[in-house]
């Protein structure tokens, strides 16, 4: 398996709960549609006509706010793990 497809599937510090691998799935697949949406615009826009700028605005704005979420939470999971590491490791001998 190429390393930049093991790297999409493998979380990068915290383990990952449920909802935070949900969320990154799905800002996976927003991505992925967001540039499928713009390179095939030529191709939807006699399907939607007008609207198709509109419908790849709502996605590129849809994309923008699921990565400030993502990036939100998975920071916040990070840290937490990582303050739960230092602590665990920082206490035991009594000094």
């Amino acid at each position: 398996m190429p390393l930049w497809i093991d790297m999409l599937r493998t979380p990068m510090a915290a383990p990952e709960t449920r909802a935070l691998r949900r969320l990154r799935r799905i800002w996976q697949m927003l991505c992925i549609a967001t540039a499928l949406v713009v390179m095939l615009q030529s191709r939807f826009a006699p399907a939607l006509g007008r609207l198709t700028p509109l419908w790849a605005a709502i996605l590129i704005a849809t994309t923008i706010a699921c990565t400030v979420i993502y990036g939100v939470r998975k920071k916040r999971a990070d840290d937490a793990f990582i303050d739960a590491s230092l602590t665990d490791t920082s206490g035991g001998d009594g000094s």
